[in-house]
Parts: structure tokens; sequence; C-alpha cells
């Protein structure tokens, strides 16, 4: 972990102002103070370095918008008339005893996303949609502070673990709201789980992997109402959840298991204030990453679960799995003020999400991985771990995923912003659209951000102010860990300081209405070996990683014949309007790369393009940039017995073929990738 220091202390006269301007280059926004405006961590808790803003707060535009408007009007928008569980009837969230035939974690998986869709798109329709649930959740808690579907597992023990996710969606309601109905309702639930026998609590396999997810929203209302009890319930909770602070092991190797709970011991650090609790955390994903993520794309191989021998790059991930990676980078922003987090939610965000749908965001894939050519229907045994259909594009299919990539969008935009513990704001994920917030000694303000970032290198900002701000506040920059040489300038003067990669730049100003900021995060080649991996490589331009540009044929079929076994629909659902779709290769991609040894990034050109029409970045067609590179064909890399892309080959590989010129897009937007690539003498 980086130490927290002042690199650069300038105090300048800004032209358009007569008063004083700080500006400061530093390692790490090493905040102090509380918050006026939003609630953050209440003493016992260790102080946050950045705070999460209210789900309405960002309002986004550009292509991260263009992505929301794809989701509502495709798979989350209408997964309604699709997945049986998310039928009105007989559905154990809407009854009293919590029995039903459907209820379990994909109401709220689905929830958790839609609803905070709801809120930023400000959409009636969906708006309506959501409190339909919220209000049954409310009006449905009994008596003695229980709530929820009411499922017994195989040991005889009550299943928590869908609660812990509807718990979510009642907060961001509340957030939208500030409905009191709510913290009665997590009150008295978080009541009735203090009572709860310890020999019975979080026993089942899902819910004790888990229970961090339950440590955050105690936390969360700990900060609103100060109850002491809670306290002693999240140390019950940590208690009874699995232990994931082994020194070189993990309680399991399932993939969204790791991905969402390896936060759990730095979240109950706030509370420990234990430095080996927030180490258990950075070592967990170091381990997962050593031994399985030696690949491009921000996450690691396991195709359900990560297992010994299996860590090629054709080893695929769950879609379920990005987003509560992407999840827990936000969190732990917010925890530890480390921009290593904010890095890795942009790796995955722009590497490996987006290539997990169709470019509507009509059908998805179970697994997506960084190596991929051929998205099929057929069984991959034992190549990947599960057997059955699961690399296809299907909007019926995929059960957990079907309904848990709702969150990851949404989420991702909830945290372009976060206020600061001294009353100021922090710009984390840098994206366009317009941010509302109190700042200084209560003004109002709006920044609006006008960039195509990743795409560009520029992010330009417009402070404005109804009233005349009464008195400074600061504002803070992410400097990205791979920018070497960022630079910012405040109403056209560029400030003279050097940034420091994974650091900030704090500027500190009464900000006036019209005032202008422009920060530009140069982007350079960095071409990436995996040593572990066979030697391969990959490429990446600024956060960009690049995948060779494979022709994608689209086989149109039922998604009712092709979906995986445990999947199920509503009787009316139409397959005609919902198809699912096979992706075949139609031109070669057995490619390795010709690389300058002494000078790499010399290996490669950039090309811009236009910006797509259709305002979405994230397709072969569309992409705004990219890579000429040159290459050879590999004659014996083919697809194996599993029909899966073969094994790397040991580089550098020594081949016959004659030298090629290829093209790389980015590899968020192709469906089929090769992103891990060979090296050719």
């Amino acid at each position: 972990m980086r130490k927290s220091f002042f690199y650069l202390l300038i105090l300048l006269a800004c032209g358009a102002h007569s008063y004083a301007q700080t500006a400061e280059a530093l390692a790490r926004a090493d905040t102090k103070g509380t918050n006026a405006y939003y609630a953050s961590n209440r003493v016992p808790l260790v102080p946050q370095q950045f705070i999460k803003l209210p789900v309405t707060a960002f309002k986004p535009a550009g292509w991260l918008k263009k992505q929301l408007e794809l989701q509502r009007n495709g798979l989350t928008g209408n997964l309604g008339e699709i997945s049986i569980w998310l039928s009105k009837t007989d559905n154990a969230w809407l009854s009293k005893d919590g029995k039903g035939k459907y209820g379990w974690e994909e109401l709220p998986y689905w929830l958790k996303g839609y609803g905070d869709m709801a809120y930023m798109l400000n959409d009636p329709k969906m708006i309506k949609e959501t409190k339909f649930w919220i209000n049954a959740v409310l009006d449905n808690q009994r008596p003695d502070g229980d709530m929820g579907p009411v499922i017994t597992k195989r040991n005889g023990n009550r299943d928590l673990w869908a609660n812990m996710p509807m718990i979510w969606c009642l907060r961001s309601y509340y957030d939208y709201s500030h409905d009191q109905r709510v913290i009665t309702c997590i009150t008295n639930y978080f009541k009735w789980m203090q009572a709860y026998p310890d020999d019975k609590f979080l026993k089942d396999y899902w819910e004790n992997s888990r229970g961090g997810d339950y440590l955050v929203s105690i936390y969360w209302l700990y900060n609103i109402t100060g109850d002491k009890f809670l306290l002693d319930l999240a140390t019950k909770v940590d208690k009874n959840t699995a232990n994931w602070r082994q020194a070189n092991n993990l309680p399991t190797w399932h993939n969204v298991n790791v991905a969402e709970c390896f936060r759990e011991p730095a979240t109950y650090w706030l509370q420990s204030h234990n430095a080996a609790d927030l180490n258990a955390s950075y070592n967990d994903f170091k381990l997962i990453r050593d031994i399985y993520g030696q690949v491009p794309g921000g996450m690691f191989g396991a195709d359900e679960n990560a297992r010994k021998g299996y860590d090629d790059p054709r080893q695929a991930v769950e879609t379920c799995g990005m987003v509560e990676q992407m999840t827990s980078d936000e969190y732990l922003l917010q925890y530890t003020g480390d921009t290593f987090w904010a890095d890795n939610c942009e790796d995955v965000a722009f590497n490996t999400f987006p290539a997990a749908f169709t470019s509507d965001y009509k059908a998805l894939r179970y697994l997506t991985a960084p190596n991929m050519v051929q998205n099929d229907s057929k069984n991959h045994s034992p190549g990947i771990d599960n057997s059955g259909p699961f690399l296809m594009m299907n909007p019926f299919s995929s059960r957990c995923c079907q309904h848990n990539h709702s969150a990851g969008w949404v989420y991702y935009a909830e945290n372009a912003w976060m206020a600061t513990p001294d009353n100021g704001l922090a710009a984390q994920l840098y994206q366009a659209g317009t941010i509302t917030a109190k700042v200084g000694k209560g003004n109002i303000v709006k920044i609006t951000s006008a960039t195509q970032y990743p795409f560009n290198d520029v992010v330009n900002f417009t402070i404005a102010a109804t009233k005349p701000v009464t008195a400074p506040f600061p504002l803070y920059f992410r400097i990205p860990s791979w920018c070497k040489n960022a630079s910012i300038a405040v109403n056209g003067g560029t400030i003279k300081m050097k940034a420091i990669p994974g650091g900030y730049i704090k500027l500190t100003d009464k900000w006036r209405n019209g005032d202008k900021i422009s920060l530009k995060l140069p982007m350079h080649i960095m071409v990436r070996q995996w040593a572990q991996n066979k030697n391969s490589v990959s490429v990446n331009y600024g956060p960009l990683t690049y995948s060779l540009k494979i022709g994608e044929t689209y086989k149109k079929g039922n998604s009712t014949t092709t979906a995986m076994g445990d999947s199920h629909w509503q009787p009316t659902a139409d397959p005609n309007k919902w198809p699912s779709f096979e992706i075949y290769p139609s031109t070669a991609w057995n490619y390795g790369l010709l690389i300058d040894a002494q000078h790499p990034d010399k290996s490669f050109t950039v090309i811009r393009k236009a910006w797509p029409k259709d305002g979405n970045p994230f397709t072969n067609a569309n992409a705004p940039i990219e890579l000429k590179a040159k290459g050879k064909q590999i004659a014996g890399w083919t697809i194996d017995q599993y029909g899966l892309c073969g094994l790397l080959p040991q580089s550098p590989v020594k081949t016959n073929a004659a030298g090629t010129a290829l093209t790389l897009v980015p590899m968020g937007g192709a469906r089929l990738r090769i992103s891990a690539f060979p090296v050719v003498e």
C-alpha cells in the first residue's frame, strides 16, 4: 500500500480569480475530517477516505448513459416478462409468511440494478415497478422482524443469503426516497438477526461465504442511526462468516464468491482497526490472481470454480463475478483511498464486462474468457468447469447472471464521483455527466464533465453554482497508475506540477459559476508480458486492452432449446422476441504478434476513427480506436477437443508463416477475442 504524503505544494494566483488557489499533487488523497452533508463512518469505525453519494447525485451522459439505456430497453428493463423468478404469482417475496414457489436471490439480484437505474434515469415506469417490489418487502415484514422467503436448507437451517442483496435494494430506495420505513424495517430485521442462535447462523454455503454483504449494510445503518447493537451484530456476522483471512488459501474458489467476498476482512477492519484484516483482502486479491489471474482484463480464470492446472486465458469468469468484482473495487476505494481499486474497476468495466452481452444487451452469456474464439451452445466440460451450454448468448439462461448483471454499469456510474471528508468532491471514474452535491459551507454545485474517456484522454469540467460559493472547497482528480504525464488546467491556464501516477491532483478554490477545469491523461502503448502464462503478451493503450479483430458470424437460435438446465421462464415469454445467439469466427484467429523486443511500443500504430453514430463504442465495427500490428499465423494453435481455443503455445513461437498485417480492437467490444497473444520469432 502506498504511503500518504504530499509530493508538491504550489500556491499560485489564478488569473480568473483575485484570491489564492492551492494545487497539490498527492500520492494519496489522505483526507481528514467529517463530511457535513453525507453520512460516513461514525466513531469507532475507521474514517472513510471517500464517501458514496446518493444514487441520484450523478446524471450520466455519453456512452455510459447509452449503456444504461440499452440495458433498460434490453434484458434488464424487460426481464419481468421472461424470468419465472420475477413472476407475481406464487412468489415468496410477495407473501407474509415467506412461502412461495419462486423466491430466492434472483429477485433482489435484478432489483439491485433495476431500481438504481430507475432512480438514475428518472424513468417513471421503472420507478413504479421498483416501488411495487420494495413495498411488498416492507409491508410483508413479520412482527418479529424477520422478512423475505423462508427457505430451509439441507442442513435444516434457515437460508439468509437472499436477504443480503434485498437489503442493498432497500438502502438504494432510502437514498432515493428517504422513506423512514426502510430504516425501521432494516433495524428490526437486524435485531431479529442479533437474537438468532449462533449455531444456526450463516451455516449454509452461500450465506456463509457472503456474510460481508451484511457487514456493508450494518455499517450503513449504523452511520445513520448510531445504534450500538449494530456493532455487536457486525462482530457476530464476521465471526460466523467463512474465513477469508487464510494466508495461502481461500475458503471457496468459486469465482463469484471470491470476487464478492474477498472484501469481507477489509470491511470488518473498519471496526476492528486491525491492519491484518485490511491486508487479508489485499492478499486474497493477489492470491487468486497469482495463480489464476495471469491474464488481461482484470479478472481470473474460474469458470464456476478455479481449478489447479486450469489457468490458461481460455478459462473464463461468470458475468456475476465481473459485477461483484467491480462492486468490491468501488467499496474498497471508499474504505482505503487506494486508487489501485479504481484501476482494477476500470480494467474489468472497460475490457471484460461489455463483452458478456450482445451489443443491444438483449442476451448475455454465463462465461467470458480473455481468449474465446467460439460462442456456441455445446458442452465444453471439462475444458470449463460446468457441463452444459455455458458459452452462448441466451436471454432465457444463466439464471444468476441473467438477474445480477443489472448492477454492473449503474453501480459504476454511482461511484464516478465521491464526497470527501473535507466537504469536497473526488472525480474517480471519469465519465461524461453531471454531479450535483453539497460542498464547502453548504453550497450546492453542479459539475458537468465532457469526455469520451477511455477512448480519448481529455476530461473537461464546467462548474455551475446558482449562488456565490461562500468558502473554498477541494476537488480531487484521480490519476490512473498507467498515466505518466497527467496535466491539469484551470480556466485555460495550465498548472505546473508533476502529477503522481496512482495518486490525485487536489485543487482548492472558492469556485465560481462557469469555472472550467481540463484534465489531460496522456495515453501510451504498453505491452505487458505474462511470464507465468507461456510468456504471452497483452497490449494496452491507456486503460484499454486490445484484442485481435475477429470476424463474428451470429447464428440465431431458439432460447428455450439452448438454455441451461436450471433455467426457467414464464409461459408467456416469447423466444422469437428474445432469441439466443451463437457466434462463430469468420476469419482466422490463431496469430502470434511480432514484437520489437527493444521498443515494444513501436510495434503498434494507433488509428483513430469517427465516434460511432449510435453512441455505443463497445463493438468491433464501432471501435473508435484501433491498433495496427504485425503477426504470423500459428498453424498448430487450433480449437481443441473440448471446442475451446487451444492452450497457449510457449513464446517465442517458431513458425515459417509469412508476416501479415493485423488489426486490434478494444477487448471490451470483442465478443470473440484473442487478448493474450503468443509472441512469434
